[in-house]
């Protein structure tokens, strides 16, 4: 009887010249394997973004220029937006007055609670007369 070359490896013969892994080196790599995958999922989710301040956020950035002159925020100017967004109120809040503008039926107070609404503010330059400008808040508040 002949023998074909593949039977020897079959029968363990000549398998000094088979690669083989440790069980712990695999061990090893398999562990660092899930451990490079754990990472990049939590890199991943980190880098998700936030899905709630940008709303707010967002509308601030849209509405600052349009009531903005010259780096002045002018009060008068809220009256001519265009409605931000439904469920949405901006406020200026300067020199202990207030002025605001809401757009929709559902829009929330500018004092709401946090909790209920995202908002976003930001400090600006606010004209509350002639030549007389002073530091105010320029918020977004935007139901959820």
């Amino acid at each position: 009887m002949s023998r074909s070359s593949g039977e020897e490896f079959l029968r363990g013969e000549g398998s000094e010249s088979r690669a083989a892994v440790e069980p712990i080196a695999a061990l090893v790599a398999v562990l660092a394997v899930g451990a490079a995958l754990g990472l990049y999922a939590a890199a991943l989710d980190d880098a998700a973004p936030d899905r709630e301040r940008p709303i707010a956020e967002a509308t601030l950035d849209r509405v600052e220029p349009a009531v903005t002159t010259g780096g002045v925020v002018d009060p008068e100017r809220l009256g001519s937006l265009d409605a931000p967004r439904s469920g949405a109120t901006v406020a200026i809040e300067a020199d202990g007055e207030r002025w605001a503008v809401r757009s929709g039926d559902g829009a929330p107070e500018a004092a709401s609670a946090r909790d209920a609404v995202a908002v976003a503010e930001r400090p600006v330059t606010v004209k509350v007369g002639p030549g007389r400008n002073v530091r105010g808040t320029l918020r977004a508040v935007v139901a959820r």
